[in-house]
């Protein structure tokens, strides 16, 4: 939660000057609107590299000319919020004055209805520090000023009384030094080991595990040599996954904060900064390959195909209908492949097979409840996706046939040569049809209740009913065995 000092004396005829970046809103707007580019065209961020050339000003002109962020569904800080509305309401003059440019300061200003002003860089001048001080001194002899930053010191300097927003403790400490009366206080949220998990995607390593599959479907499960490359393989996955998922949230921002839950994550609602995802992107991805290179050169070239396919999926495909789900299958199927690689064990083509029509059946389970949603809300499409609200039965049916599917090609399995070299039983094994189609069904039909959490493999993981049905097949491999 946050929370603020005991408002300071406040005069209505001196105005309240308010920074926006990191002050009135709890991100940079400069650096989402270079992750839309990057989203949009990746090479325009070479162009952008040119247009620092002319200088600071005139490059937020260009970002600001092709970039239009959504004013209305920025993470503001809404205890500010509260306090300026208070102040606008006693008769105060509330000023924007923001380094960023002119375009994104004036939509801000247009949506929140609360200025009078607005000051911000214009192609020529970068509106920050001096300058920013130089141009409200001619315009107010005496103010307030609202920051949350070293660089907003020269102005709290000269004004008659300090609020500062989400700053640190020791920039808290140089401000009250700087003796200009009561400091009114706005702490930034608290972000904790939660906020990490979650921008990591921690439960999201769940699905990982499956780099374990050719060794134990091998009966090398008691091999510590091949559980530990398994191992690494599943760290080298996590945190390439991990990787994506960050410039994932990145690259989704404005669809995120339109989502009912996803506006909660740590990008999206501003707990993390943007310019930490930015960093922490290419560290885990550096990480993921330095564990890969522990393992046969063959995991690391299949780590890279998979990162590339991840990449491709968050910046295009995941907005092209059928081939979105065709892809998270595959992508699953690559885990058991990646598996194999580090461990040296082969695996039959039946459990590709398998995994491939099981993991689209639940792909199709995650853009169902997508669709669901859109149904319930009456909306027709899904922001950043491919689907129509009237898409809801036909996936459906997609999605429980590619299910029933993978039951088939289980029976097939269980019928051929390779069921009897590793099983003495292999006749027990029959007992997995009716064990998985139970599985399948009843997801689909929480899916349709709606009970089912857009990652089917999270909701797995939080379900008592498939723990049990977990148990009950191991138990029946080991009767097989």
């Amino acid at each position: 939660m946050s929370s603020a000092s005991p408002a300071p004396a406040s005069a209505p005829d001196v105005p309240l000057v308010v920074d926006l970046d990191g002050t009135l809103v709890r991100t940079d707007t400069l650096h989402e609107s270079l992750l839309v580019l990057l989203k949009r065209n990746p090479l325009l961020l070479v162009l952008a590299a040119l247009w620092m050339l002319k200088g600071k000003a005139a490059f937020k002109a260009e970002v600001g000319r092709r970039v239009k962020l959504d004013a209305e569904r920025l993470p503001y800080s809404e205890p500010l919020l509260a306090y300026l509305t208070e102040e606008k309401a006693r008769g105060r003059r509330l000023v924007l004055a923001t380094a960023a440019d002119q375009t994104i300061a004036d939509a801000v200003a247009a949506h929140l209805g609360l200025f009078a002003e607005v000051y911000a860089s214009d192609g020529v001048v970068n509106l920050s520090g001096a300058r920013k001080l130089a141009r409200l001194k001619q315009a107010h002899p005496e103010f307030d000023y609202a920051g949350d930053g070293e660089v907003d010191l020269a102005l709290w300097r000269e004004a008659r009384r300090a609020v500062v927003v989400h700053g640190s403790a020791g920039l808290e400490r140089k401000v009250r030094a700087l003796g200009r009366g009561e400091v009114r206080v706005f702490e930034a949220p608290r972000v904790g080991l939660r906020q990490w998990v979650k921008a990591l995607r921690v439960h999201q390593w769940a699905k990982n595990i499956l780099v374990f599959v050719p060794a134990l479907a091998a009966h090398k499960g008691l091999n510590v040599g091949l559980l530990v490359q398994a191992g690494l393989g599943f760290v080298a996955f996590s945190l390439c996954a991990s990787s994506v998922y960050i410039l994932n949230d990145l690259l989704d921002l404005d669809s995120d904060r339109q989502h009912p839950t996803k506006r909660k994550r740590p990008f999206a609602s501003g707990d993390l900064p943007v310019r930490v995802g930015a960093v922490l992107a290419p560290v885990l991805l550096v990480a993921g390959f330095a564990v890969a290179l522990l393992l046969p050169l063959p995991f690391s070239a299949l780590l890279a195909t998979y990162y590339a396919v991840t990449l491709a999926y968050s910046l295009h495909l995941k907005q092209v209908m059928v081939l979105d789900v065709l892809v998270l299958a595959g992508l699953y199927t690559v885990r058991i492949f990646g598996g194999s690689l580090a461990t040296g064990v082969p695996t039959s083509s039946w459990l590709f097979t398998f995994s491939m029509f099981l993991f689209l059946s639940l792909a199709l389970v995650k853009r169902l409840s997508e669709v669901r949603r859109l149904r319930l809300s009456n909306a027709t499409t899904t922001p950043g996706r491919g689907y129509l609200a009237s898409d809801y039965e036909q996936l459906s049916s997609l999605g429980v046939a590619a299910g029933y599917i993978s039951v088939l090609v289980l029976a097939f399995y269980i019928t051929s040569k390779d069921v009897t070299a590793l099983y003495a039983h292999p006749e027990r094994l029959w007992l997995l049809c009716p064990v998985m189609l139970y599985w399948v069904s009843r997801v689909w039909l929480l899916a349709h209740r709606g009970l089912v959490n857009e990652d089917p493999l999270v909701f797995a993981l939080r379900d008592k009913v498939s723990y049990g049905v977990g148990v009950v097949a191991a138990l029946v491999l080991l009767a097989a065995s």
